[in-house]
């Protein structure tokens, strides 16, 4: 019998996965699709305190979001790398003293900023950042937060998780979830084979997320319905609209707060929407009106208009958000609740409730506290200082490991040797060890990406598909042609008959396992 199950392997779900697992409990995680394919890959790829929640008075979760900020970089420096905001002043909207109270917040209300620079006044007419921007707009404020690869962070808790005992599940399905009296009976269904199992466990946490709304199997919520809120965040991708290294936060009309990011070296990202959603969550895309809402919001304060056709690629998920009752899906609370289901001598349910990618290690430090009782021989709290797969380096010294692969891998070249380290840290090294020359590297897909590569990400990332691979494991999808989609897709189809398998069914749920 295990001690935890957990349904779910999003942000959250590895979070608790890897904290539970570190503390000398047993733990199995079970992802119906592959780690990240849902919500967690589908983030603005921030890390942040969130400025705009300091309208609506929420504090504390802007003070904790600012802590686990610091925290962060210290655990990923490959991961998590500092980024400057400009957030141009709109006289008709927030006047400028308001904007700098809450600046002046934000660089004080975490307590602990050590690396980030703090936030300052700039006149556009004398920065690079200005020159995009329209002449009406010649005031601005600069203040930092922190970009991060998303899935790439919910696969490294995945790893160091399995690397410490936990049971990694990927396309396992949990089909139903009883409780009897002191354990969980659960069935789980391998998707890629069609076999199925039953498992037993003390605690059963459902960090499905969006699909933790009416219970990812049948029994798990029976005559339970947490309050749950499912809101629609979309973001287009387009060809850069700017060469310096900063990024955008533009104010709009409706109160909305649209970013503009630098991404993938030759792309911007600009996005998020707020939209309820009710439709099928096996189908979530953007819609044509947000697609234009954000072209029209970003060409409000851009020289260069940007339009629908100029879209290269969107993205598109769904928050599972505590409902607080409030009317605008904007408004609704980003904070989490932990809903336990606890009765009496019987084993517990908790369900995960909102939260950002920003917190997820709190978030899992909470859980563990809320289980405390059910486990007395567990160790303490200990993820805040040991770094996460690849992280054990300082981080000013990035650019000296750059260096040191293209050096011992001169093949590679320099822009993928930065990528490279950028992606897996010190674990970059290990990859491609004893093999400098194209030989070793194995065949080239296109963009920098060698069979190497992949064969890691199958071997140690549980990477099955070309849309694990150059979508979630990376985006590689930018820049590799269809040509390089092809050979990758026959590779894994000969390195890993299993994924002909999976393929085939996915085609027969009708789903798709391309994002060509």
């Amino acid at each position: 019998m295990r001690d935890i199950a957990i349904i779910g392997g999003g942000i959250n779900g590895c979070g608790v996965a890897r904290d539970a697992v570190g503390r000398g409990l047993s733990v199995l995680l079970a992802e119906q699709g592959d780690l990240a394919s849902g919500t967690s890959s589908a983030s603005t790829k921030l890390i942040h305190g969130g400025l705009r929640y300091l309208e609506q008075y929420e504090f504390a979760l802007v003070r904790s979001s600012l802590k686990e900020r610091e925290v962060l970089l210290g655990l990923a420096p490959h991961l998590v790398r500092p980024l400057r905001f400009v957030l141009p002043h709109h006289r008709g909207l927030r006047p400028a003293v308001l904007i700098r109270l809450g600046l002046f917040l934000y660089d004080h209300l975490g307590g602990g900023r050590r690396i980030l620079e703090p936030s300052r006044t700039v006149d556009l007419a004398r920065v690079a950042a200005g020159r995009p921007l329209k002449p009406t707009f010649t005031r601005a404020f600069e203040y930092s937060d922190c970009w991060v690869d998303d899935a790439r962070l919910v696969v490294l808790n995945a790893m160091d998780a399995a690397a410490r005992g936990a049971e990694i599940r990927v396309r396992t399905q949990v089909v139903s979830a009883h409780r009897t009296a002191n354990h969980w009976q659960i069935e789980l269904k391998n998707l890629v084979s069609g076999e199925h199992e039953t498992v037993t466990a003390r605690v059963l946490v459902n960090a499905a997320g969006a699909w933790a709304a009416n219970g990812p199997a049948d029994g798990i919520a029976k005559g339970r319905r947490p309050g749950i809120r499912l809101v629609k965040g979309s973001h287009i991708v387009v060809r850069r609209l700017f060469d310096h290294d900063r990024a955008y936060i533009f104010q709009n009309a409706d109160r909305r707060i649209i970013f503009a990011i630098p991404y993938e070296d030759e792309f911007t990202l600009i996005g998020t929407t707020d939209v309820d959603f009710t439709d099928d969550l096996a189908s979530v895309a953007i819609s044509d009106g947000e697609a234009q809402y954000l072209c029209q919001a970003v060409s409000e304060y851009f020289t260069s208009p940007v339009s629908p056709s100029d879209i290269v690629w969107s993205y598109a998920g769904v928050r599972s958000l505590f409902d607080d009752g409030e009317r605008s899906a904007q408004d609704a609370t980003r904070d989490f609740v932990l809903d336990v289901d606890g009765p009496e001598g019987r084993a517990w349910l908790l369900t995960i409730i909102g939260g950002k990618i920003t917190t997820y290690r709190h978030v899992a430090e909470e859980v563990l506290a809320k289980l405390a009782p059910l486990f007395p021989g567990a160790g303490p709290g200990w993820t805040r200082n040991l770094p996460l797969p690849g992280g054990d380096f300082a981080r000013e010294d990035l650019g000296r490991l750059a260096s040191d692969l293209a050096a011992a891998a001169p093949a590679l070249g320099a822009a993928t040797a930065h990528r490279l380290v950028r992606s897996y840290g010190t674990i970059a090294r290990k990859i491609f060890a004893n093999r400098p020359d194209p030989p070793g590297l194995g065949m080239h897909f296109g963009a920098g990406l060698y069979e190497r590569e992949v064969a890691h990400l199958v071997d140690n990332e549980w990477a099955m598909t070309a849309e694990d691979v150059l979508w979630r494991r990376s985006k590689l999808g930018l820049h590799i042609g269809e040509s390089g989609r092809r050979q990758l897709s026959d590779w894994l189809l000969a390195r890993l008959p299993a994924s002909a398998q999976l393929l085939q069914a996915l085609s027969a749920q009708g789903r798709s396992a391309s994002r060509a």
